[in-house]
């Protein structure tokens, strides 16, 4: 078949392309900050703060990252942001420094409720 969704970007590191030689971390890495530019780009166009959702952001990428993709996307250009994760131990390190600006919800078998921090 043809059309747009069987078109295939090269994306590259250097001159390597991520697709090949990244590493899960980098093409994780990648994969974020293209969302981030296309909320950048859609905030612009529409003139408002879309919704964020960062879904299982902490696989494949170290705590260090996933601190600084939370710190950036805590800020003034940025509105409600959803982030969904499994590990709750790593999540409360994560957004400890966030003091009480966010709040936790636990989905399972169809019921959502809301969490102690």
């Amino acid at each position: 078949t043809v059309g747009i969704h069987r078109d295939d970007l090269d994306m590259l590191i250097d001159e390597y392309p991520i697709k090949k030689d990244g590493s899960q971390g980098q093409k994780k890495t990648f994969f974020v900050s293209l969302k981030l530019a296309q909320y950048q780009f859609l905030s612009r166009k529409s003139n408002s703060l879309p919704l964020l959702v960062l879904d299982d952001i902490f696989n494949r990428l170290d705590e260090r990252r996933v601190k600084e993709i939370i710190q950036l996307v805590s800020g003034p250009d940025f509105g409600q942001i959803f982030i969904s994760d499994t590990n709750r131990q790593s999540l409360d390190r994560i957004l400890q420094p966030f003091n009480d600006n966010y709040h936790l919800y636990s989905v399972a078998e169809g019921v959502i409720e809301q969490m102690e921090k």
